[in-house]
């Protein structure tokens, strides 16, 4: 099985990463209620950070994002489905003990490695973006900086010119002293 299909039946609930009775049932290629009744008489080895129950509430809203959540026979189980964290799924090899439920597992840890590393990936990117925003921001502050004195010193030339047309006309209207030859 493609370790994407598998990616698929993978949730975050409470901030962990999970994957429900009835997918991980379909996996196995074992009725959901088989798999319940092996998990329940191996309750110990599934303490709360391996395998919970979900709540309606967090039952109804998965249901709600992903219309395809429904059990091995197209309908809604009137339970709310276990859920199996990445440690829970591991221990499920220890209890479903056949062929297929060791191939599978090995599939299922694939893929939840596989998208640890893509979120890793995505980190990386993203502390890279950060960096370069910083670096853009740096490098905008300092073209601000530039632009301010290159915008004032245009400034001043141009206030030097009017300036300097201003002294050139009050030079031109000036009242002369001295001799006027009033014959011109």
């Amino acid at each position: 099985m493609e370790i994407s299909l598998i990616q698929n039946k993978i949730h975050e609930i409470r901030g962990l990463r999970i994957m429900l009775d009835f997918d991980l049932a379909e996996l196995y290629q074992i009725e959901n209620k088989r798999l319940k009744e092996s998990v329940r008489r191996n309750i110990k080895r599934f303490p709360p950070d391996f395998m919970f129950v979900l709540s309606k509430e967090e039952y109804d809203s998965l249901r709600s994002q992903f219309a395809a959540l429904k059990t091995g026979r197209g309908q809604h189980s009137k339970y709310t489905p276990f859920a199996f964290t990445e440690h829970g799924v591991a221990m499920l090899a220890a209890v479903l003990n056949s062929d297929k439920a060791i191939d599978m597992n090995i599939n299922i840890i694939r893929a939840f490695i596989a998208l640890k590393q893509l979120v890793l990936e995505q980190k990386d990117l993203m502390e890279q973006l950060k960096e370069w925003r910083t670096e853009l921001h740096q490098r905008i502050d300092v073209h601000d900086a530039q632009l301010s004195q290159i915008y004032e010193a245009i400034e001043n030339m141009l206030d030097d010119q009017v300036e300097k047309k201003e002294k050139e006309e009050a030079w031109k209207h000036r009242n002369r002293i001295g001799f006027k030859n009033e014959k011109k």
